[in-house]
């Protein structure tokens, strides 16, 4: 069980996080993520919409970031990516039914937890902050 709860996080990662794969790559995440959601065709439009719309605000954020000069630091990267997480939340919350809501929260925290190291920047499991940057 815990092994298939791995592979639908990494799943998960991908089809979120996917930024330099081909459009067919992102098309078989999304299909995976309807299965696993059990999503109707209605449905699967709409979350592939929300998404999108997640993904594009991401990658708008670290332009306009790239863009200023300025590299975010840890905390702000991680406040940003919960606010996101959050209004996609929000958004699906009057397309999907409570079951797939709550799985879909579940892959999205599993997805978090991978992403991040359970919470922490990659080396700071202890819960301090990672060191400034100069």
């Amino acid at each position: 069980m815990k092994a298939t709860v791995c592979a639908l996080a990494l799943l998960w990662a991908g089809a979120l996080f996917a930024q330099t794969a081909p459009p067919a790559e992102h098309a078989a995440h999304l299909d995976k993520l309807a299965t696993l959601l059990d999503l109707t065709e209605t449905q699967k439009l709409q979350v592939q919409q929300v998404l999108q719309e997640e993904h594009a605000k991401m990658q708008a954020a670290h332009e306009q970031a790239k863009a200023s000069g300025t590299k975010p630091d840890w905390t702000q990267m991680k406040a940003m990516h919960e606010q996101l997480a959050q209004e996609t939340v929000q958004k699906l919350q009057p397309v999907l039914s409570p079951a797939q809501l709550k799985k879909f929260q579940t892959l999205q925290e599993m997805h978090g937890e991978m992403m991040h190291g359970h919470g922490h920047p990659p080396g700071m499991h202890d819960g301090s902050a990672p060191p400034a940057q100069n």
